[in-house]
């Protein structure tokens, strides 16, 4: 194993000297470039890694940063991940990535264990699944910087999220500026948090342009553990909805998996999307430019979400290292309509 002494001796300097260049000690913005070149030359000629442990001892520093996702096959979490990772990257932090399976007692020992390894921040990744756990406490008694994406939050954790109220009404404006007027909604499950603030915004949208919502056209996804039953529910919910009266020119779905199911149930009853029925959905995962028709929806802008919350997490590790209070930040950011195949104007 190369040792500072090796990389000392290959490059002329002191073992104090390497130690401060190679460990970027506050010193080191006293040696001259030089002087910094021909050491990391050096220990890259000699092939010299850091001791990870010793280094830990010293400073008490891990450069980690838990992730803790709720269902890591949720197509929601992936470019969130992705950005979040990307951000941690660029700033030298390495992410530990636990999947809690929506399981409280899952996020209390995976929380633990993060702990145990001295993770000096963390992020959590809250899908639309994640509505009966009541994580708050438990992380603000630790007092580590913490953030948390897709709810809304008031208090000392961070928040990231999409503004829910504006999307919907770009989505219900979309449809209507299409020409559609019998329009049917599968809105999200009621225990969700993004569930108000979307029907709020269909709702004024509504109001403003004097739009009817009949309410025999509005069917609610049920609470599951299974992110990929929003696709079976929205199947099941479209069926439905084709059995009632009036029949409606297009839908409005709460997330792009119910908008596939949607899909699926009007061309299993003989009905051709976007010609006979437009669909939209809300979220924007990567299977929406790939299915057929591809699908018109609201974007999230989950990647830029991710490298947010890892940024609000990194400025508290910051606050906390320089003994500075640690503030939380709130985020909403913009949604966007992505037009695509699944909506055309109203026959």
């Amino acid at each position: 194993m190369v040792t500072i002494r090796d990389v000392a001796s290959e490059s002329g300097f002191s073992a104090a000297t390497v130690s401060i260049v190679l460990n970027n000690a506050p010193l080191a913005r006293y040696i001259p470039p030089a002087t910094k070149a021909r050491i990391q030359k050096a220990a890259k000629r000699l092939g010299y890694r850091p001791n990870v442990i010793a280094r830990f001892l010293r400073s008490k520093r891990s450069h980690t940063v838990g992730v803790m996702v709720s269902d890591v096959t949720d197509p929601f979490c992936i470019p969130i991940l992705r950005g979040i990772d990307n951000a941690l990257y660029h700033a030298s932090y390495l992410p530990i990535l636990v999947d809690i399976h929506n399981q409280r007692d899952r996020f209390e020992r995976h929380l633990e264990m993060l702990l145990d390894r001295h993770v000096e921040g963390l992020i959590m990744v809250a899908n639309w699944l994640f509505v009966d756990i009541n994580l708050l406490g438990d992380i603000e008694k630790h007092n580590i910087p913490a953030a948390i994406i897709g709810r809304e939050l008031k208090g000392s954790i961070s928040s990231v999220m999409v503004d829910n109220e504006a999307g919907a009404r770009l989505a219900l404006e979309h449809l209507y500026s299409l020409g559609h007027r019998r329009i049917a909604f599968i809105r999200g499950p009621k225990t969700l948090a993004d569930t108000v603030p979307r029907w709020r915004g269909i709702v004024s949208f509504a109001r403003s342009v004097k739009l009817r919502i009949d309410s025999n056209l509005v069917m609610d996804l049920p609470n599951s553990l299974d992110p990929n039953s929003s696709f079976e529910n929205g199947y099941r919910l479209t069926v439905a909805l084709l059995k009632r009266r009036p029949r409606f020119t297009a839908l409005m779905a709460f997330d792009d998996l119910s908008a596939f199911g949607a899909i699926r149930a009007l061309e299993k009853q003989g009905l051709n999307v976007p010609q006979e029925c437009s669909v939209i959905g809300f979220d924007d995962i990567a299977p929406s430019m790939l299915s057929v028709p591809s699908l018109t929806t609201i974007r999230q802008p989950l990647q830029a979400m991710g490298a947010s919350a890892a940024g609000s997490v990194l400025e508290g590790v910051d606050a906390v290292l320089e003994k500075r209070e640690l503030a939380s930040t709130h985020r909403k950011m913009a949604p966007e309509l992505v037009v695509r195949e699944s909506t055309r104007p109203a026959p």
